[in-house]
């Protein structure tokens, strides 16, 4: 299968030319292929968060190259890389992310609306992801209402919204219980195996991290180590 996401050489520096310049990333090397569920990890400060950034397109590096589904990032203007945001890639956030003025269906049509789809089809599609992540019954809830775990769901249900080719997760079951946090491994289990998704997990734990087909570890900025997961056996389904 063809890569989806291709790293090279990517390395990303602060304050270049200053006294404090520092090196987040230094000479990343991945592929993903589409299809692949890859967990990406380590500690705090290894550099996870910068490389999510330059993957979901929000960030750019200070060296190497980026290609996302064949197109080369960073010779792409802020505006169209907006657009590629918006069709290739669904964000899931530790902290939600929901717009607390909108009720469930509403932050889940946001995307689209966007995307500019006509209304009854953003949602009839809402309505459709929304009982996909078993939010059926809380379509007109606000988010102030709603559990940690049912605000996840809404926010994989708008990360899916545009039918992305990648879902890029960081840190989702970090504000929720354990047991909260396995529903949520298994919507994106069920997105992969069922719709063919490609996710990449950012975590620092290594049960989740154990759970996709791939794991990838970051330290101080380099890839330590790469090897296999269990995938979802890894625990009780």
């Amino acid at each position: 299968m063809q890569n989806i996401i291709r790293l090279k050489g990517i390395a990303k520096s602060y304050f270049v030319g200053h006294p404090n310049e520092f090196r987040a990333l230094n000479g990343i090397d991945i592929d993903i292929k589409k299809g692949e569920f890859v967990s990406i990890i380590g500690e705090s400060g290894s550099g996870k968060s910068t490389l999510m950034n330059i993957i979901g397109a929000l960030d750019k590096p200070t060296e190497g190259q980026y290609f996302l589904d064949g197109l080369d990032v960073g010779q792409e203007r802020d505006q169209e890389l907006s657009r590629v945001r918006n069709k290739k890639i669904g964000f899931v956030f530790q902290t939600f992310n929901l717009i607390p003025r909108m009720n469930a269906l509403r932050n889940v049509e946001l995307p689209m609306t966007y995307a500019k789809l006509p209304y009854q089809k953003r949602t009839e599609r809402a309505k459709e992801l929304l009982r996909l992540v078993g939010m059926g019954d809380r379509m007109t809830h606000q988010p102030n209402e709603l559990s940690g775990g049912q605000k996840q769901r809404v926010a994989i249900a708008r990360a899916v919204a545009n039918d992305p080719a990648i879902i890029l997760a960081d840190e989702p079951t970090g504000a929720l219980d354990t047991n909260t946090g396995h529903l949520v491994m298994d919507i994106f289990h069920r997105l992969h195996e069922d719709e063919g998704k490609t996710i990449v997990l950012i975590t620092h734990s290594n049960e989740l991290a154990e759970e996709t087909q791939r794991i990838i570890a970051l330290r101080d900025g380099e890839i330590v180590s790469e090897r296999a997961g269990s995938g979802k056996g890894g625990r009780a389904a």
